[in-house]
């Protein structure tokens, strides 16, 4: 069986990077995923001076628009660590919320799509034709933290 998720207010909401569950990565807090995310975009360039505004914006679709704005550039290897800079932050996520963990382990073998209409790269796009990059961090994710789950088991 397949589990589609995409709006953070739907079921499975909780693995969309839009969903309300903080992280904090090198010492410094993030509303949600999308906020990390987004603000890495410009890590080390001229458009750096924007991290703080997304940093702040109080939702994940500021943080979003904030990011995908077309007239500021990023970082030059973006195309190569986007997913790298994604899966850290989606793991992050995972260990951070045990609520949230649990659903993730809840899902057993199961496929994870974002069923994002647009996407093609992250979501599976209209045409369940795209990448569904996230839906494949999420089982990366889901699997590492039952290895680690595991090895914990073992030496406790």
């Amino acid at each position: 069986m397949t589990i589609y998720f995409y709006k953070a207010y739907e079921p499975y909401g909780c693995f969309s990077n839009f969903s309300l569950h903080g992280i904090k990565i090198q010492g410094t807090y993030w509303s949600t995923v999308e906020h990390y995310y987004q603000a890495q975009k410009f890590v080390g360039t001229p458009d750096a001076a924007i991290i703080p505004a997304i940093h702040a914006v109080q939702t994940p679709e500021e943080a979003a628009a904030l990011g995908r704005c077309c007239t500021r550039k990023v970082r030059l290897d973006w195309e190569e660590v986007k997913t790298k800079v994604m899966r850290e932050a989606v793991l992050k996520k995972f260990l951070t919320h045990a609520d949230i963990r649990e659903v993730l382990l809840s899902t057993g073998e199961q496929l994870l799509v974002e069923n994002s209409p647009i996407d093609y790269f992250w979501g599976c796009g209209a045409e369940k034709t795209g990448q569904n990059y996230l839906g494949k961090i999420l089982m990366s994710v889901r699997e590492e933290i039952r290895k680690l789950s595991l090895i914990s088991v073992i030496y406790e």
